[in-house]
């Protein structure tokens, strides 16, 4: 339920602190009062649209906060904790919004969006005339209503349901992994076989790659390694190069080499390094004889990096991960080869699972059936009584049969469509489009009235549901208030005596000026302040008389 809201600068309300009560609360006040304001600033901490309008003349934010407190188990806290928000059987929704555009959404603590926002009090509140908030127009809302008829009854079914549709599930994904039907099968054996060959016909081996690409480098640079080679092998080797100078070294100090162990030492150097330098001239002919530029060849070399890139792209950024992807195209290949049978033993599995998804559908379909009936039935006798004498209501089953039915869902494959028809003569229609305004009210305590603890909604807000409503229809509706606020918390704005009499928590709307402005005040009524309203509310003079009329229509409402 809301326990309390708090309203600060938003249209003619400066400040506001509200504490409501857990059962029937009614907002009255005079016309332009600002009991719609109140009613805004709940629908903007729930999530609706903000807008700048809504901010109090010479203010730059407004500003609500909303206490709630949920049983641990319900919609509303399970929702919040899918959000990874602790919830502890409270729900505190703060929310700002400035004149600059800006806003923030916070719930117990913790930022949110205001579509998350949404995912929670669509669970926790429903406010009639608000799209957003309104449970019963969605089509999807309209089969989970006709589903809580069904009970315990229902929820073994669905149950039973989604267990056979994991095993189908399970079913699927094996056919999958074997390659699906015998034309998804053939297809991917194709593919296969075009891919192995492929490799295959490459004959790629490891390394292969980065030994083309120097190949390549040293085709495309003969022309400066031939010089280079040349260029060395003629300083060491010509006449008068660095072999016969090291040689002619290497004489002068042999003639020395007996006059002391260094000399003698220089001279064995010397033959070394002529025997180094002469050793690396010769591989440098070596080498230059090795070198020459054939364009057959350097061609072959670049079409074979071609391949190889043309396969990475496809098969692996490498040649290892080329060929470990031929290895599990050769066995996954091997196993489509012989996964015939398998299919179709699975194949059989699948349709003989869809058959028992489609016995329990049936079932369930015609549980569902029966309780719409009855709720059809005693929606209409509740419409009656809010004198719509002539509805009609009607929760009309899309047929489905083995073909057309839906078997992926654990709920099942029903579709359903609420119809309505408020007068006599007039054709069933969907309830979205034919239903007026104040039908809708009606209609909807009526629902409410039936429904009331079966939603999981915690408080209902009504906005002027009385409106042309006297008599005894006022009083009837007064006392199917009386019997939601039971189970369900009602905030209701009205102008019906019956209505306010009946209420827990009455609240006056009431406009004043305070330091030369005009700002709108919320009040908590005394049980004599209560009176007062009724008496405005029924149009009498204050006298012991009306005083005393008053008392006793309160009385009436009191067990």
């Amino acid at each position: 339920m809301l326990k309390r809201l708090h309203i600060s600068n938003i249209a003619l309300i400066d400040s506001a602190d509200i504490l409501f009560d857990e059962r029937l609360n009614v907002l009255s006040g005079e016309t332009g009062s600002g009991k719609s304001v109140i009613l805004d600033s709940i629908n903007f901490v729930l999530g609706s649209k903000a807008d700048k309008s809504m901010i109090r003349h010479g203010e730059s934010q407004a500003f609500v906060r909303a206490e709630f407190e949920v049983p641990p188990d319900s919609p509303a806290a399970r929702a919040v904790e899918e959000l990874d928000i602790e919830c502890g059987g409270q729900i505190i929704i703060t929310r700002k919004y400035s004149a600059d555009g800006r806003g923030s959404i916070k719930l117990n603590g913790n930022g949110v969006t205001a579509s998350m926002l949404r995912a929670v009090t669509s669970r926790l509140v429903d406010v009639h005339g608000q799209s957003e908030h309104f449970f019963l127009l969605s089509e999807a809302n309209q089969l989970k209503v006709i589903d809580g008829l069904c009970g315990e009854d229902g929820d073994a079914l669905k149950t039973e349901l989604a267990g056979l549709i994991a095993k189908k599930k399970n079913i699927s994904e094996r056919i999958a992994r074997l390659g699906g039907d015998e034309q998804e099968r053939a297809r991917q054996l194709d593919l296969l076989e075009y891919q192995i060959k492929e490799i295959s016909a490459a004959g790629v081996r490891e390394g292969e790659y980065e030994e083309l690409i120097a190949k390549r480098n040293i085709l495309n640079n003969t022309e400066k390694i031939l010089a280079a080679l040349s260029g060395a092998e003629n300083a060491l080797s010509s006449e008068g190069g660095c072999t016969d100078l090291i040689s002619a070294a290497q004489r002068q100090f042999s003639a020395v080499s007996e006059f002391g162990p260094d000399y003698a030492e220089l001279c064995d150097r010397l033959e070394s390094l002529y025997a180094e330098a002469d050793d690396i001239a010769r591989s440098i002919t070596d080498l230059a004889d090795g070198v020459s530029f054939d364009e057959q060849e350097a061609r072959c070399v670049e079409e074979r990096i071609e391949l190889l890139r043309a396969l990475m792209k496809k098969y692996g950024s490498d040649e290892r991960e080329i060929l470990d992807f031929l290895d599990k195209a050769t066995a996954k290949y091997d196993d489509l080869v012989n996964s015939g049978e398998t299919i179709r033993k699975l194949n059989a599995q699948l349709f003989e699972t869809d058959d028992e998804i489609f016995s329990l559908c049936a079932r369930l379909s015609e549980l569902r059936r029966g309780k719409a009936a009855a709720f059809g039935r005693e929606v209409e006798k509740q419409l009656r009584s809010l004198n719509i004498p002539d509805a009609q209501f009607v929760v009309e089953f899309s047929d489905f049969d083995r073909q057309s039915a839906h078997l992926d869902s654990a709920n099942g494959s029903d579709s359903v469509c609420f119809m309505f028809s408020a007068n006599k003569g007039e054709p069933l229609k969907p309830l979205g489009k034919v239903i007026s305004g104040g039908e809708m009210s009606r209609f909807m305590l009526a629902i409410k009235t039936r429904l009331k603890g079966l939603n999981g909604i915690s408080t209902y807000i009504f906005d002027e549901i009385d409106a042309g409503i006297s008599g005894m229809t006022a009083r009837t509706v007064a006392q199917k208030f009386i019997e939601i606020a039971e189970q369900t918390q009602i905030i209701a704005v009205s102008h019906l005596p019956q209505v306010c009499a009946a209420s827990n928590a009455q609240f006056l709307i009431y406009k004043t000026e305070e330091n030369e402005k005009t700002v709108t005040r919320v009040r908590k009524l005394t049980d004599e302040q209560k009176i007062d309203e009724l008496i405005r509310l029924t149009g009498s003079v204050d006298s012991p008389a009306a005083r005393e009329h008053a008392k006793q229509l309160i009385a009436q409402y009191v067990k």
